[in-house]
């Protein structure tokens, strides 16, 4: 069986799976980060959906730029944004502002090292956005509204919706998509001014997850009330890094790992909402009266 078609496959059903759990349980309980965590899931389902079909029926264009979209865009940017939801109502906006001027950052480093040409001011505008956002988000956890977490919300969602055009925009020399020589995607198709907006989404997204992580431990120290925030945020911060890893590991020709990376991204990121009383008070098949009573914990 070819591990091209497989692993792609089975992480795309899990992520579907996943994202269902997450539903039901946000039509249950309505909090926003399961929403947010339920599409990161449907976007991690679609990118390993894209990988799936090109190694079992040959890839094309259009296939290529959504899998380039959903996954160097998408993926890592909305799984960070639920965990700056589920921690909105504490000081971490310090650490999600620290995130999302990083990312500005790194897309002025991208350009300065890569010289990417026809980007023009590109990675300026970039920058400024980031940094003005960062600004906001600073503003809003000093004054302990809670509402930070939607100012990052609105650079995603707008970021996201403005990377579409750019990406299906974009000119792709034939036969319209990259593989590697193993059959695996990689995204040195894609023109520079597509690339070097990547960074933005993806360290925004995944330094949130790893500060999210440390922030909740730190918390669990200081006040000493360990509570299942703490081993949800560390597994989801796994979650997001081990894909992270294989996926920069693509990049220099090391791709022997990126599905099998995938596939346990899927796994430590269903663990960590599923140990979190956050999301699981209780365990229910999606749709169903069928209720799994789960031990709750002061959170």
């Amino acid at each position: 069986m070819d591990p091209n078609v497989f692993l792609p496959f089975l992480s795309s059903t899990l992520s579907f799976i996943f994202a269902l759990f997450l539903l039901d349980q946000w039509l249950e309980r309505r909090r926003p980060y399961q929403l947010i965590w339920t599409l990161g899931m449907v976007w991690y389902g679609i990118a390993a959906g894209t990988e799936w079909i090109g190694g079992a029926f040959g890839w094309s264009e259009p296939l290529y730029k959504t899998w380039y979209l959903i996954g160097a865009y998408y993926v890592a940017a909305w799984l960070g944004l639920g965990t700056m939801y589920l921690l909105g109502k504490t000081r971490f906006g310090y650490g999600a502002a620290f995130s999302i001027l990083l990312a500005g950052l790194f897309t002025v480093l991208s350009q300065a090292k890569n010289q990417y040409p026809d980007v023009g001011i590109l990675p300026y505008a970039a920058f400024a956005v980031a940094a003005v956002g960062a600004v906001a988000i600073v503003i809003e956890t000093r004054r302990g509204t809670g509402r930070w977490a939607r100012i990052a919300g609105a650079l995603i969602v707008g970021g996201s919706l403005v990377a579409v055009p750019i990406v299906f925009g974009a000119a792709i020399p034939a036969p319209g998509y990259a593989l590697d020589a193993s059959g695996v995607p990689v995204g040195t198709a894609m023109p520079g001014s597509v690339r070097l907006l990547t960074p933005w989404f993806n360290v925004t997204g995944g330094f949130a997850l790893a500060f999210g992580a440390l922030f909740s431990l730190a918390q669990a120290v200081r006040t000493r009330r360990f509570t299942s925030r703490v081993p949800a945020t560390i597994l989801l911060a796994i979650g997001g890094f081990i894909p992270s890893m294989t996926s920069g590991l693509s990049r220099f020709g090391v791709t022997e790992t990126f599905y099998v990376g995938e596939l346990l991204g899927v796994v430590f990121l269903f663990a960590g909402t599923l140990v979190s009383v956050e999301v699981f008070r209780e365990f229910r098949i999606p749709f169903t009266k069928r209720v799994f009573k789960v031990r709750s914990e002061a959170a």
